[in-house]
């Protein structure tokens, strides 16, 4: 059995700070360090924490090596202490930190699921979120193992994931055959499935919204006349741009097996209506009450 490779390493700033402390005359350097580290640890802690407590200090001395590692993780340099060291004094510890913390507020402004809501953009919300993300990712021991840039990495990727998933969906509302629909909240994976199954009855519009009796429709009608499901996701996937075809070909590979197969066989109408409405339409299903 082949065991996963572990890497432990401290903050990234501890290196830099290692390789300062080797350097011939660097009394200076080191008090201009940490006079700046002082100065950003108490506004981290007016903000973030606590500056009238040991605890709200500490907290915030640990955002702060946190942060300035954050920076130093996502500059374009070598991992060692010595560049490290370089970028640091060269930039400032200050700015460095400002860095870090830019590359947070730019992850939290990206999704964090394929659902968005009005209350995105409530300022509050939107602090709130740059404060949790801040927590997560910048808290770190100079003692310990720190995987924050690592955290940001895979929350990035998420979330980069998630913005073209809700790009796409807006796209697709945007094209909805019965005009575009202007709703605050969206979930971008019902959208997407709706427009992908909608598809499989040949070239038609799209449909990005869906009523209980467009489903029953589609399925009384591919069940009537077998349809050419490849051709109609080819001309599903021509009317959109190709930076989305990766995004709409996933959920065709994914559905051709799955909630496809069903609506085709003989499985009960009202067994696959339930899971239409359960698993794929979500929200994106306007409930007919008559």
């Amino acid at each position: 059995m082949k065991l996963a490779r572990i890497t432990t390493r401290p903050p990234h700033l501890v290196p830099a700070l290692e390789a300062l402390a080797r350097r011939a005359d660097h009394q200076s350097a080191a008090q201009t360090l940490l006079d700046e580290l002082s100065g950003i640890t108490v506004l981290v802690a007016r903000k973030f924490t606590n500056e009238r407590t040991a605890d709200g200090m500490l907290d915030a001395f640990h955002l702060t090596v946190g942060c300035i590692s954050l920076g130093i993780s996502q500059a374009d340099i070598p991992q060692d202490g010595n560049a490290q060291l370089t970028f640091l004094l060269h930039h400032g510890a200050e700015y460095v930190f400002q860095m870090g913390f830019r590359h947070v507020k730019e992850l939290a402004s990206l999704p964090y699921t394929a659902f968005i809501s009005g209350f995105d953009n409530d300022p509050f919300v939107q602090q709130r979120d740059i404060k949790v993300l801040f927590m997560e990712i910048c808290r770190a021991d100079p003692l310990a193992a720190w995987t924050g840039d690592e955290i940001y990495k895979r929350g990035l990727l998420e979330r980069q994931n998630n913005q073209r998933m809700v790009s796409c969906a807006k796209l697709l509302r945007q094209k909805h055959y019965a005009g575009p629909v202007n709703d605050p909240d969206m979930d971008a994976h019902a959208v997407i499935a709706i427009a992908v199954i909608f598809a499989i009855a040949g070239d038609g519009p799209i449909v990005a919204r869906v009523r209980q009796k467009d489903l029953e429709t589609l399925i009384h009608g591919v069940r009537k006349t077998p349809p050419d499901i490849d051709a109609g996701w080819s001309a599903l996937l021509k009317k959109v741009p190709s930076t989305y075809h990766p995004i709409l070909q996933e959920c065709m590979n994914e559905f051709r097996n799955t909630i496809v197969r069903k609506i085709l066989s003989k499985t009960g109408i009202k067994t696959i209506l339930t899971e239409l409405q359960n698993s794929y339409a979500g929200g994106e299903l306007d409930v007919d009450y008559d």
